[in-house]
């Protein structure tokens, strides 16, 4: 079993020329995006015209299950939710209207599998776990699954430029505006500070290390 590793991202600006938004998620490419699995909005942060601004965001490689709630769009919490590792598997019961996760068996190398046992359909997330949170941050959203998911997850994280969006939203589609940025998380120190410019000529925005 690998061990768990943290990632510490600071985003900064100084006098960006102009307000900008940025999100991140975890919309990486992989199998069956946008038809079986949907990333999530993980983070959301205004850079003001002018003086500096910061967003932070802490990622943590523990994964985690739950099963979501989710009202227009956006998960709103979990009703249940359980660590698990990749190669591993867990079953999700219900009795009396009380959803429960198994302990975590092991599964297939690679991949971590979860087995709806209810006998109905079901929605669920697949995220991790963050220091301060009771439940786990959701990063990709599998709706109506009736038997199995297996998910080889990634933290291949993207910024964009867009306010079209709000944090936990479920994005049903691709964003429609190129991402600036892309890193798996798993390759960078434990502490990373990002700075964001803005070309003031032609608009278009970078992220660089600092």
């Amino acid at each position: 079993m690998s061990l768990t590793f943290f990632r510490h991202l600071s985003i900064q600006s100084n006098d960006l020329g102009k307000e900008a938004t940025i999100i991140l998620t975890f919309d990486g490419d992989m199998k069956g995006l946008y038809q079986d699995s949907f990333p999530v909005v993980w983070k959301v942060s205004t850079f003001g015209e002018t003086g500096p601004c910061r967003m932070h965001a802490t990622y943590t490689s523990q994964l985690a299950v739950s099963k979501p709630q989710v009202v227009d769009g956006n998960i709103i919490g979990a009703e249940t939710a359980i660590g698990i590792n990749n190669g591993q598997r867990i079953f999700l019961t219900e009795d009396n209207h009380v959803f429960h996760f198994s302990p975590p068996h092991v599964g297939t190398p690679g991949v971590v599998q979860v087995v709806n046992a209810t006998g109905a359909i079901q929605d669920i997330a697949i995220g991790f776990i963050s220091d301060g949170y009771l439940m786990p941050q959701p990063a990709l959203y599998f709706k109506e699954v009736g038997s199995t998911i297996t998910a080889a997850f990634n933290p291949i994280l993207r910024a964009y430029i867009t306010s079209d969006y709000q944090e936990t939203a479920i994005l049903q589609g691709a964003i429609d505006t190129p991402a600036i940025w892309e890193h798996n998380l798993a390759s960078l120190s434990e502490s990373t500070t990002l700075n964001l410019h803005r070309d003031p000529a032609t608009g278009h925005y970078t992220i660089t290390q600092a």
